[in-house]
């Protein structure tokens, strides 16, 4: 089968088509033959030598795909053969073929297609486990989302406002702030124009935001901290902005608050299986009844999966990059 393989680290012309070795289905996984595949952050970080894929992982990049069931290993039952899936990945997704645990593995919400369908898996998992599993956002409660015109953000728009939540977003551009307010974001916040933590307790009356989901880490974790309100839970899931900074553990007592901060792609495959098995209870039956939907900004070949990285890397995209075979 043919591949995205990292021939170096480097820029996105390290993102080579190449002729690799065909994976096979193992005890308890399903081999998906794929039809699109999600473009992530991760997948940058890994292209330039800085997130390594797991232990036993597939070392091509690619944390979610979309496709049919091409086989299925020993022990695995509730998968069939031609059955369209999607799937959260540890790696592989930029190839022909995956081999996936099957507790990773979700239907394809009904009624959509396989280049929206892989779009979900990684950022339904990351914005479900965080947001809601860990830091609890409950109805009537407020979600600061950083990056509100990311994959990440459109989605937690759109999940926070689907369970009464309250939503305020960071984005860099009038345009990107217009798509969220479009999936409807309350508090629309350009952070090259205005202070976040200002704009924020402008906007709710001094409360500030009961639960903060930020990719952007060191750069601002003490203005996060300012940010939130009494009890408030900090969820960090990134660190575009850094990886140390210091903190002054008064602000966060006086706030009573809350940090955590997770990944999904080296957690066990039991863990993982438990937030794939909540998002398929919790999130897919609000895909089917079109309460929150996939956002897709463009597609392009496989191949070209180079030219994917340039996009993501200029910032100029909503929602989804999506490769295609």
């Amino acid at each position: 089968m043919h591949a995205i393989t990292i021939s170096e680290p480097g820029g996105p012309e390290a993102l080579v088509w190449t002729e690799v070795p065909e994976p096979v289905a193992g005890e308890g996984e399903v081999l998906v033959e794929v039809a699109a595949a999600g473009v992530n952050r991760a997948d940058v970080l890994q292209r330039r030598g800085f997130y390594a894929p797991p232990p036993g992982a597939s070392p091509y990049p690619g944390l979610e795909c979309a496709g049919r069931v091409a086989a299925v290993g020993e022990g695995v039952t509730g998968w069939q053969v031609g059955q369209e899936v999607c799937a959260l990945l540890a790696g592989g997704g930029y190839a022909e073929r995956v081999a996936v645990p099957a507790g990773q593995l979700l239907p394809v919400p009904e009624g959509m297609d396989l280049v929206k369908a892989a779009s979900l898996p990684e950022v339904a998992c990351t914005v479900w486990s965080n947001v809601f599993s860990i830091a609890g956002l409950r109805s009537g409660e407020t979600l600061l989302v950083h990056g509100g015109g990311s994959g990440i953000g459109t989605f937690a728009v759109q999940l926070a406002k689907a369970r009464g939540a309250r939503v305020a977003v960071t984005a860099g551009s009038a345009e990107k702030l217009a798509r969220c307010a479009e999936l409807g974001a309350d508090i629309l916040i350009n952070y090259r124009e205005e202070d976040f933590v200002e704009r924020l307790a402008e906007a709710t009356g001094g409360a500030g935001a009961d639960v903060v989901l930020d990719i952007v880490g060191a750069k601002y974790l003490a203005r996060n901290v300012a940010a939130l309100a009494p009890g408030g839970r900090l969820a960090v899931i990134g660190m575009q902005g850094g990886t140390r900074a210091e903190l002054d553990l008064s602000a966060l007592l006086a706030k009573r608050g809350t940090i955590t901060a997770t990944s999904l792609r080296a957690r066990p495959l039991a863990e993982k299986a438990a937030v794939v098995a909540a998002v398929r209870e919790q999130v897919w039956p609000l895909l089917a009844q079109g309460r929150v939907r996939a956002v897709v900004d463009r597609t392009l070949p496989m191949a070209e999966a180079a030219r994917a990285h340039r996009v993501m890397e200029a910032g100029e995209h909503v929602g989804k990059i999506v490769l295609t075979r």
